[in-house]
């Protein structure tokens, strides 16, 4: 009788906080109370990675973004703008011209540099055939990237800081094509090939086994498994739960179905559909997303092309405002430093140079000189924030002539929503597409994630069939919550955990910048583009 009432009053203790929460979620709601319960955390570890540094008493900016601005700055110098003057060779390679060359073994397997059973320095040879091409490769990486920010997230720069934030975006997108050509470089470089022609790479990898290569493997070694952690909360987060929110919002508004169980459903039919394709791992992943991101952006290209057509009398204007406002931000908070900060920052979300999730998907690539791929992925900045957002920019500038839009100065509540007032302000039916666009948007930079996710979960967990599983199970269920639920304090700690891997991932970066300009050196020279001295 005694252990009968010890059992009783045990299971009353555990009972009655459950009982406890169900009351508050009838009260409160299933959101509220998750987010209310989530923020501290979320406040406490976002101010921690966003911490700024002051410029003013109303205007600073993290040192996290200013990190990744001096990264991709000092790259471009100790390359000698790698951005601009390899951009006709990147072009190239993703068109198959080097593609004989790129596939010829490059150097003698007799090598003794040996980290962690492989050989460091034929370690591309080992897996010449790579898993994907460099187009399949390029496309899975920016699936990851251009989604959302472009969309939403150009919107808020431009509503924030004025016409004149789209100038600074465009130069921050300039200096984040070298960071991406260096990290993607070493992710290639020191990418591990399984017994099956598996492939696993990217940051954790190069951190782990180049900075051993250089006698840093302590060091190497914590700094891969931060970023693992980080990478895995980000897939979950930003990389999943926010694109499945933002995509069965706008469809629920579209259909006029905004309840929990229609995000349910919709989350439902997104996860089958994510699912069917990460089973095949990064060569479905690879097949999918070359066809998908060149529709998408297709799709959202040509609507902008209509609208610029259409108002092309107004396009010098436009510019004429994009410049004038870079250097004269009037009316603007923070002035043109002001300024400066929110282009920078947009820019920096949107391609995610310097992050280093981008190296995971080039890592896969079917290759023998790792500089090849490091060019093709310099390619990705120009496309995400070069080109669909400074095209996303002209568009809401143009429609904004009446401020009709937004008022420059004031952020947007919503971006999605302005950007789409601005389109359907030519084209009616664009909405219809836009909502497309957002899926699509979403689904590819899922997968993207997924991937990511995986390669940093399998490097902590093992490459077993049931790690395997277990994190797609999980990245699946993690949609239908993304779905069904406001995610609030969520999404602002995951985005913390994205931007964290970009301080063991720039760390990495700089100290193994050398073994960056060997490579691209001998693919240089292997292609004819540079003589041998």
């Amino acid at each position: 009788m005694i252990y009968m009432k010890k059992y009783l009053l045990s299971a009353l203790a555990l009972i009655v906080p459950f009982l406890t929460f169900a009351q508050e979620v009838v009260e409160k709601g299933m959101d509220e109370k998750f987010n209310d319960a989530f923020k501290p955390i979320s406040d406490a570890w976002g101010s921690f990675v966003f911490y700024p540094i002051k410029f003013s008493e109303n205007l600073g900016m993290p040192i996290v973004i200013i990190m990744l601005l001096l990264a991709g700055l000092t790259f471009s110098i100790l390359f000698k703008l790698v951005n601009v003057r390899r951009f006709p060779v990147s072009i190239n390679i993703v068109r198959g011209k080097y593609d004989d060359v790129d596939h010829h073994e490059v150097e003698p397997k007799s090598m003794v540099n040996v980290v962690d059973g492989d050989i460091v320095d034929t370690i591309a040879v080992e897996g010449q055939e790579g898993e994907v091409s460099h187009f399949q490769a390029l496309t899975a990486a920016l699936s990851g990237t251009v989604g959302l920010g472009n969309i939403a997230g150009v919107a808020i720069a431009i509503s924030l800081g004025g016409p004149g934030a789209t100038f600074w975006m465009i130069l921050a997108g300039l200096l984040g094509m070298s960071s991406k050509f260096v990290e993607c470089t070493l992710g290639v470089k020191y990418r591990d090939i399984g017994e099956d022609g598996t492939v696993f790479g990217g940051p954790m990898y190069y951190l782990k086994k180049g900075l051993a290569d250089v006698g840093k493997g302590t060091l190497g070694k914590v700094l891969a498994v931060i970023f693992a952690v980080m990478c895995i909360g980000g897939s979950f987060g930003g990389g999943n739960m926010f694109q499945a929110n933002q995509a069965a919002q706008q469809f629920n508004t579209m259909i006029g179905a905004n309840s929990t169980a229609a995000g349910v459903v919709f989350g439902i039919v997104m996860a089958i559909t994510v699912g069917v394709v990460i089973i095949g791992g990064i060569k479905r992943i690879g097949s999918i997303t070359e066809k998908v991101v060149p529709f998408m952006v297709g799709i959202y290209f040509l609507a902008a092309i209509v609208i610029l057509v259409s108002h092309f009398s107004l396009i010098g204007d436009a510019f004429g405002q994009i410049f004038d406002g870079a250097f004269n931000a009037k009316g603007i908070t923070g002035g043109v430093l002001g300024v400066l900060i929110i282009g920078f920052q947009r820019a920096a979300f949107s391609n995610e140079a310097g992050v280093g999730s981008a190296a995971i998907a080039h890592s896969a690539v079917k290759t023998n000189y790792p500089a090849s791929e490091g060019l093709v992925a310099l390619l990705e900045p120009f496309i995400d924030t070069v080109v669909v957002c400074t095209m996303t920019a002209l568009v809401i500038i143009i429609t904004n002539g009446d401020g009709s839009i937004m008022e420059y100065g004031v952020k947007a509540p919503d971006g999605v929503l302005a950007t789409s007032k601005a389109f359907a302000s030519v084209l009616p039916w664009f909405p219809y597409v836009l909502t497309l666009a957002v899926v699509l948007f979403a689904l590819s930079t899922m997968l993207s994630w997924s991937y990511y996710g995986l390669q940093s979960w399998m490097f902590l967990f093992g490459r077993s069939k049931a790690s395997d599983y277990s994190y797609k199970i999980l990245f699946c269920i993690f949609i239908v919550i993304g779905s069904a639920v406001s995610l609030g304090a969520v999404t602002d700690f995951s985005d913390a955990m994205i931007f964290a891997m970009a301080v063991p991932n720039i760390i990495g970066c700089f100290i193994l910048f050398p073994k960056v300009k060997e490579e691209l050196s001998k693919y240089l020279k292997a292609i004819g583009v540079q003589k041998s001295k």
